[in-house]
């Protein structure tokens, strides 16, 4: 092998099938693969989050359904609204009287 008018003999170490173009080679993928903006560890830890963050829409669609639909009942059944208006509110007829006890 020769490199600029040089020939360089291959080490001792190194098999004869292995060339230096082939360990530059596999070290410029392995650094493209664990190095740069791109890398793989960074790739898995951004689709890990894209999975927990897919989960939370989730749940909060699913809340949103059960709020909307209260809202639904609370705008179409009376009985409902006077009740909880009763009871989270405190709220009272005229002319009538409320006593509030508190029983443990």
């Amino acid at each position: 092998m020769s490199i600029f008018g040089k020939k360089i003999e291959r080490p001792s170490w190194m098999p004869r099938w292995m060339s230096f173009t082939l360990v530059f080679s596999i070290l410029m993928i392995g650094a493209l693969f664990f190095m740069g903006p791109n890398n793989f560890m960074k790739v898995v830890e951004l689709k890990k989050e894209i999975k927990e963050l897919k989960k939370e829409i989730k749940a909060n669609r699913d809340t949103t359904a059960i709020y909307e639909a209260k809202i639904r009942e609370l705008n179409t059944d009376k009985v409902t609204l006077e009740r909880i208006a009763r009871e989270k509110y405190g709220m009272k007829r005229l002319n009538e009287e409320v006593y509030i006890t508190e029983i443990p």
